[in-house]
């Protein structure tokens, strides 16, 4: 008895998973990869379609770049000489104009270079009113000419010394007016700019080879230095567009204009230098600052499909092309991502081919 009523409820399961797969062939009819779907089915109402068609497209791609000052505006100001700091005329922020003074040292080596300038104009002096008295002398017939060629030769020699001696201190920004025995060292701002970064101490001892201890930038612009990768070099000639995208700011877009394309390529990263110039009166930009530039090519036309179209296999993506009345085939196809939700198609679809963009998933399943 119970070995009748076990094939009973046996045959009633059957009888119920006939029902549903006989709904489900009424539903939609599979043939290889066209799916036909019944007028009457859900499905219907679930799939919406639309024509390929041609948009304009402008090829996106990004390299990883750097923020750096602009070495034309940054310099680090360092003692030229031994000595003792005895001064600072700066702070952290302070804009400063070329000339200005940073810090006054105290050096016994700039002290003697002072000196050799002074003697050197001493020496010139006295060789000069020597050269005048020998000239007098020729000029009355009373003196030799030899005497005077000698004289005028040491003129010239003394007179080339206090160049060089000039010239040597010039660099420091030192004119004549302001070389004094025992007169402490100005160092002063080779560029105009703001005081970035500063480790002056009253008093410090420097050594001649001591680290800078200042450091002067305009960082009005500023460069972003980007490695464009080798494949896409080609692209970078007919750029219409760049954009910069901070690490620490990945949301705001910054502009900048291509300042220089490096012609050697890096043997190691396979990526050639881009330098990009950027407006910076914001500080948004840091040197040291990573981010992405954003590289835009000029508009081509290509087929767009919504992102939603597309679907994926394990190694190949295909979409459903409408081939007749509810009927679908799926199509291999090769994309590409792009903006706001869209997927450029590079092969696979004809212009005006009818596809699915919304409800393919539910093919999908049927396949």
């Amino acid at each position: 008895m119970k070995r009748y009523y076990f094939l009973l409820v046996i045959a009633v399961l059957s009888s119920c998973k006939g029902v549903k797969g006989s709904k489900d062939i009424q539903d939609y009819t599979v043939r290889g990869d066209t799916i036909t779907v019944s007028a009457k089915s859900p499905l219907t109402s679930k799939i919406k379609t639309s024509q390929a068609m041609f948009h304009d497209y402008n090829p996106l791609f990004t390299a990883s770049g750097e923020v750096e000052a602009i070495p034309t505006k940054y310099a680090q100001v360092a003692s030229p000489f031994s000595g003792r700091i005895v001064k600072s005329f700066v702070r952290l922020g302070q804009k400063v104009r070329a000339g200005s003074p940073i810090f006054e040292i105290s050096s016994t080596a700039f002290f003697e270079s002072v000196k050799e300038y002074c003697q050197a104009q001493e020496q010139m002096r006295a060789a000069y009113v020597t050269l005048r008295r020998e000239k007098d002398l020729v000029r009355n017939k009373v003196g030799a000419k030899k005497e005077e060629e000698d004289a005028a030769l040491d003129y010239g020699v003394k007179k080339k010394e206090l160049e060089n001696a000039k010239a040597a201190l010039s660099v420091y920004h030192m004119s004549p007016r302001q070389m004094s025995l025992g007169r402490p060292l100005v160092v002063r701002s080779p560029i105009t700019g703001e005081i970035v970064k500063s480790t002056i101490v009253t008093g410090q001892y420097l050594k001649d080879d001591a680290d800078p201890v200042a450091t002067v930038a305009n960082l009005d612009e500023v460069w972003m230095v980007a490695h464009v990768k080798e494949k896409d070099i080609n692209l970078i000639r007919n750029l219409s567009t760049v954009g910069i995208s901070l690490i620490s700011m990945p949301d705001k877009e910054i502009r900048g204009k291509i300042y220089h394309i490096g012609q050697m390529m890096d043997e190691d990263t396979h990526s050639v230098e881009v330098i990009i110039e950027c407006n910076n009166k914001a500080r948004l930009m840091k040197p040291g600052m990573y981010g992405y530039v954003k590289l835009s090519d000029k508009a081509v036309k290509k087929i767009m499909i919504p992102s939603s179209a597309v679907l994926q296999e394990e190694n190949s993506q295909y979409v459903f092309v409408k081939v007749g009345n509810n009927k679908y085939v799926k199509r291999e196809v090769t994309t590409t991502a792009a903006p706001n939700n869209q997927a450029v198609v590079l092969s696979g679809l004809n212009p005006n081919d009818e596809i699915i963009t919304e409800g393919a998933f539910y093919l999908n399943n049927i396949l």
